[in-house]
């Protein structure tokens, strides 16, 4: 796959070496030219100098084969113009933005660019959400019977209340996360886009909820 990151600092260098070590293709979005030395030698993507909410800068960073771009400058604003555009304008469907102000990305949120508050941070939590990984498990009881999994919905389950998805794949909803905060869900908590479901499932169900979820929502 190919990913597009616009920012080499901190967290797009680190992001940009870990998809490149998972064999995936990458492209690194920088205004200053110098920022790619993070990148060490060895990095093999695309160094694309300049402004990474230009339509031109991003085609040249191969936006047009993109399968999911993050944004992860210094700028709250750059980063959520520049998520809209690969959003909007490219149509790529799997985009983040990074936000350092935890109370304007709860806005962004709505606008369907899933964002994650620089206080709660890190490359990994990018890698989440850019590349599909499946169920992860987090926590298996000492009898190997039940499992606390990370599951990611299809896009159609967004807009649903949690005590839906409940009812369908008969897990628990254990806790979401939320703009880079858990929180314990009320029943009529609907699902948003970004969110990260936490479920309690039977082990031996777990190939079949994750598949399930995986799958368009079923008609109510």
């Amino acid at each position: 796959m190919y990913f597009v990151i616009m920012g080499c600092g901190r967290v797009g260098s680190t992001l940009a070496l870990a998809l490149e070590q998972r064999g995936e293709q990458v492209a690194v979005i920088d205004q200053d030219e110098s920022a790619f030395r993070r990148l060490g030698p060895t990095f093999e993507g695309r160094r694309v100098t300049g402004v990474g909410f230009d339509r031109e800068t991003l085609v040249r960073a191969g936006i047009r084969d993109a399968y999911a771009f993050a944004a992860v400058s210094s700028g709250d604003n750059s980063n959520i113009l520049a998520a809209r555009v690969a959003r909007e304008t490219f149509d790529v469907d799997h985009v983040v933005a990074r936000i350092y102000d935890p109370a304007r990305a709860e806005i962004y949120q709505r606008l369907g660019i899933p964002t994650v508050a620089t206080v709660r941070w890190t490359a990994d939590q990018v890698l989440r959400r850019l590349v599909p990984q499946g169920a992860v498990q987090l926590h298996t009881d000492p009898s190997g019977r039940v499992t606390l999994a990370e599951v990611p919905p299809h896009r159609s389950w967004i807009g649903s209340p949690l005590r839906v998805i409940e009812r369908e794949t008969g897990t628990r909803v254990a806790y979401l996360t939320r703009l880079g905060e858990a929180m314990l869900p009320a029943p009529d908590t609907v699902l948003q886009e970004g969110d990260l479901l936490q479920l309690l499932v039977q082990t031996d169900r777990l190939a079949d909820v994750e598949a399930q979820l995986a799958a368009t929502k079923p008609a109510d």
